[in-house]
């Protein structure tokens, strides 16, 4: 099965139509903004900058990205989008000993510990909660020598907070904290770990550029940790792992932290204003699939829990209406009850709104 939202060129050749035609709520990312799109272009305008081979210390992307959160340069990392740096996180972990993995989780970081022969033990999640966010972690495994923390949780959508997650800093075990989605959640980097790096050098975190942008194609992420311990990965990875184009993108988007927090500041009055209107739409929903049931997200996405299976629906949606929904049988613990949303635009969020209320009233 697929591990992953998004896969748009396998889901429109199954349906035999052009990816264009498809609204893709299976992958959670931001609209992408006109002025985000101009940049894009001009990025890749100056064909003369990507003739050249990328710089391969990344120097200007490194202090562009630095500054937006305070740090020196030297305690970033830029990779190929998120997974990149899980995979060199794994071999950092693997080589910690065993690896708690949250459950239910994001695969790819268990993709991330295979590549080493790391050995992992879930750590399980609650699948009931209240809207009360921040929340607080369960206790991790005994046993586990890394942890891995997903702030805000995928695919649930719950957000931890900093002050319980602190206290797993201290004894020496390696915490990787993966804040893709954090710069989306309103109120969200008031749980970021990012502060705690200096003091903490078990720490990592890591962050993607694409969720925020809505630039998924692009593959750009970064590692912020200890400098010694991301020289270590930049002698193991690629010599040049990150494209002169998603460089140059990422300087232009990150040239100025006021323009940023602007950026984030919008997209997350966005990821509030959708995720409490579609939701509330979504429970009154009922149809043969029973109904559906939202369960509270800071995120960007909604996690909906079914009375049955909810794969018939899905692929209804598919099939008639072209829209593509996540399903959750790749995140261990979740079944054909599972399905997520990831946020749209007011009128893709309408579209999947009325597909809903058409199979409803044809049953």
């Amino acid at each position: 099965m697929n591990q992953h939202g998004g896969n748009l060129a396998a889901a429109a050749a199954a349906l035999g139509v052009r990816t264009g035609q498809l609204l893709d709520a299976s992958a959670s990312l931001a609209p992408l903004r006109p002025a985000v799109a101009a940049e894009a272009w001009r990025a890749g305008a100056g064909l003369a900058g990507l003739r050249p081979y990328p710089d391969r210390a990344h120097s200007a992307l490194r202090v562009a990205i630095a500054g937006v959160h305070g740090l020196d340069p030297a305690w970033v990392l830029p990779g190929n989008g998120a997974a990149e740096l899980f995979t060199w996180a794994a071999r950092d972990a693997a080589a910690a000993g065993v690896s708690a993995l949250p459950a239910p989780g994001f695969a790819d970081y268990g993709r991330a510990l295979d590549c080493w022969g790391g050995a992992a033990v879930g750590w399980p999640l609650p699948l009931d909660w209240d809207g009360a966010f921040p929340q607080s972690l369960p206790a991790p495994p005994p046993q586990a020598r890394a942890l891995w923390i997903t702030n805000p949780h995928n695919p649930t959508g719950q957000l931890w907070s900093r002050a319980c997650i602190e206290p797993l800093l201290v004894g020496g075990a390696l915490v990787i904290v993966d804040e893709a989605f954090l710069p989306l959640v309103p109120g969200g980097d008031a749980q970021s770990l990012i502060p705690l790096l200096a003091e903490h050098p078990n720490l990592v975190v890591i962050r993607s550029l694409t969720k925020l942008y809505g630039l998924a194609g692009l593959r750009l992420g970064y590692a912020l940790a200890e400098p010694e311990r991301l020289a270590r990965w930049a002698c193991w990875r690629d010599p040049w792992p990150v494209n002169g184009l998603a460089v140059a993108l990422g300087q232009r988007l990150l040239r100025s932290p006021a323009r940023y927090q602007r950026h984030c500041a919008w997209v997350q009055a966005w990821c509030a204003r959708e995720g409490a209107w579609l939701a509330q739409r979504l429970a009154a929903l009922r149809g043969p699939w029973g109904a559906l049931m939202p369960l509270p997200s800071a995120a960007n996405y909604l996690l909906l829990r079914g009375e049955g299976s909810l794969v018939p629906l899905r692929e209804s949606l598919e099939q008639q209406y072209r829209i593509v929904l996540r399903d959750c049988r790749s995140f261990d613990g979740l079944d054909e009850r599972w399905l997520r949303i990831g946020l749209q635009s007011r009128r893709g969020n309408r579209r999947l709104l009325q597909a809903l209320n058409n199979l409803s009233e044809s049953s």
